[in-house]
Formats: C-alpha cells, sequence, structure tokens
C-alpha cells in the first residue's frame, strides 16, 4: 500500500453523470489487482477519501483508471479535475479477484457502475487464455469507452432498463442464459442484484466471487465503518474485501447503500 501524489491524465464523461479518470501514479499502478481499490483525496474541503475501484491499468502499468458517478462533493470534485493536477491517492487497497488458473471460461456480471472494475479483470483472464462474457446492466446508454478498456476478444451483452439498449430488463435476467459454460462468475453490483443472484439453483454450485460497494472511513481497516455479517463472522470490507464469496455473505444481513 503506498499513500502517494498522483497526476491526472484526462477526465472524460463517458455516460451521464458517470467519468472515467485516468491518473498517473506508477508505483499504484505496477502492483494493483483486479477488483482492489484506490483511496483518493478529493480536495482540501473534503476530509475523507472516496474509495474507487480500479477500472483499468494502462499497458506500460503506469497509468490507472477509476470510473465513477457524480453523488456528491467529493466525487464533482473529481470530475472537474484538469490534466497535470494532482490527486493524493492511497493504494492498492483490499482483497481482490481471485481467478483461477484452471479457468477457461468465465461470466462476469455488473449492474450499473458496477461495471466498474471488470475490465481489468476481463484483461487479466485474457492474458490467461481465458474466454470471457460480459453482462452488463446500464440505464439507457452504452459505453464506448468502456466498451474500448476490454479485450477485443470479450463478448459483451447489455441489458438497459427502457430496453433501447440490449435486453430489456436487469441483468440478472441474463444469468440462466450463460453460467452452465463457466468455470467462474465474477461480480459488481448492488446489494439487490446480489440477493437476487444469490437465489437463483444455477449459482448454487457455481463458484461466485463479489465485489460489494459500501461506506468507508479510512480504507484499511482501522475505523471498523464497514463492517458486514458472514458466515464466518463479522469482516471488513476495505481489508477482508471488497470481494466474497457470494454464498459467504449474510445477504439478509446487509443494508442497501
Amino acid at each position: 500500500m503506498k499513500q502517494i501524489t498522483s497526476r491526472v491524465f484526462s477526465v472524460k464523461e463517458v455516460m451521464d453523470g458517470v467519468f472515467m479518470l485516468w491518473l498517473k501514479t506508477p508505483l499504484i499502478a505496477a502492483k494493483a489487482k483486479p477488483g482492489q481499490f484506490v483511496m483518493l483525496q478529493c480536495g482540501k474541503d473534503n476530509l475523507l477519501r472516496r474509495p474507487l475501484s480500479i477500472h483499468n491499468i494502462n499497458e506500460n502499468k503506469t497509468n490507472l483508471a477509476v470510473l465513477f458517478a457524480v453523488i456528491g462533493k467529493g466525487t464533482k470534485w473529481l470530475s472537474q479535475r484538469k490534466p497535470g493536477e494532482s490527486i493524493d491517492i492511497l493504494g492498492p487497497l483490499g482483497n481482490g479477484y481471485n481467478l483461477s488458473p484452471e479457468s477457461r471460461e468465465i461470466l462476469l456480471v455488473g449492474g450499473g457502475i458496477g461495471i466498474a472494475p471488470l475490465p481489468f479483470l476481463a484483461k487479466i483472464a485474457s492474458e490467461n487464455k481465458c474466454s470471457t462474457t460480459m453482462l452488463a446492466g446500464v440505464k439507457s446508454t452504452a459505453c464506448a469507452d468502456i466498451e474500448n478498456n476490454l479485450p477485443h476478444n470479450t463478448n459483451l451483452i447489455y441489458t438497459s432498463e427502457n430496453g433501447l439498449i440490449g435486453v430489456k430488463g436487469l441483468v440478472t435476467i441474463l444469468i440462466p442464459n450463460y453460467f452452465e459454460k463457466a468455470d467462474q462468475v465474477f461480480a459488481c453490483g448492488p446489494a439487490p442484484m446480489y440477493r437476487s443472484m444469490a437465489k437463483m439453483p444455477q449459482l448454487k454450485d457455481k463458484p461466485v466471487q463479489v465485489s460489494l460497494e459500501t461506506r468507508m472511513g479510512c480504507g484499511f481497516g482501522a475505523c471498523y465503518g464497514c463492517t458486514i455479517k458472514t458466515k464466518q463472522g463479522l469482516k471488513q470490507v476495505c481489508k477482508d474485501g471488497p470481494v466474497f464469496e457470494m454464498n459467504d455473505v449474510l445477504w439478509d444481513e446487509l443494508a442497501d447503500l
């Protein structure tokens, strides 16, 4: 884990209210793994850092990207940064996805902004000669910038709430059509999506890893502000996660955010 000052490489609105920020931070990018996150200091007026999943890493492992929605003062500040400006960053943090060396096909499931950590995982899977299908649930539009950050051989299928792109409905309706060939399933999205997945009989015997989105204070286990209940007892999302085995989490005890 490193705490350093990074430089903004680029920032762009890629969907309505959703931004992709590239940071030049080689010490962190070189060590990052899919599913891990960073904590960004969003200006002098915001005391708490913002936890953001690592969206991708460039080929030289000098820059990393984060994907975020503008939902408050901190993320609004981030969206207004200019190339060359500095941002204090802490990371990489947490335990990421565990891609088995034996897996030949994987299924990725992203709900909304939950798609954020999945392109990085798809990239590593491609490097390991593992084929990837990604199910992406969006509100109404596709995102060419996200698509461009995926390996060219990724099978990307959209769902949207209004049916303007892909299949109409929530992303979980597609899982029964694609789970069977997958050696592993990886997901990131809101708690209701996970509760729906946890009830699917098709996934009972599948290894499913999920990344939890929750409020964090410190990002490294000191404040206990992100504690959840699991079958193994109390766990901290920032330190023990953010990635967990789906069937280990007590979903009825997890609050929606």
